[in-house]
């Protein structure tokens, strides 16, 4: 039997930044996101634009299919509600402004990066409360 290494909380932060790039680098209101970049009708830097896509594309496969698969359906779903509910709470606590669209733009973002971060996590972190180990590969 193999030993998993333990998850740090170097490991939970790097994960954590990963996915905070990969979801602020393809978009964010600032206009300054790949989405920004790639839609320019200047014609320079085409290749450069389809590898840092393509890179995009790689990192967003990666967080969505260890999401999906730490979490399952049932999981993602009570893991955007439960990041909604914060969000509805900061803003009914006037913390958050309703009316800035901007500022809801950036938290609804942190909340997906956080929901790829919980799902990139959540299989360390479950093991480590109850014990239990997933096992998704089998050798024969």
């Amino acid at each position: 039997m193999s030993h998993t290494p333990q998850m740090s909380w170097a490991g939970i932060g790097t994960r954590f930044l990963i996915a905070l790039i990969i979801v602020f680098a393809s978009y964010n209101p600032s206009g300054y996101s790949f989405i920004d970049w790639a839609l320019k009708t200047d014609s320079g830097n085409i290749v450069f634009k389809i590898l840092v896509g393509v890179i995009l594309i790689i990192g967003w496969a990666i967080y969505i299919r260890a999401t999906r698969r730490s979490l399952g359906m049932i999981g993602v779903v009570l893991a955007i509600a439960f990041f909604s509910a914060s969000l509805w709470l900061l803003i009914d606590l006037n913390i958050i402004p309703a009316n800035s669209v901007s500022a809801v733009s950036y938290i609804i973002l942190f909340i997906i990066g956080c929901l790829l971060a919980t799902g990139m996590c959540w299989s360390h972190i479950r093991r480590r409360i109850s014990g239990q180990v997933d096992v998704d590969e089998t050798d024969h």
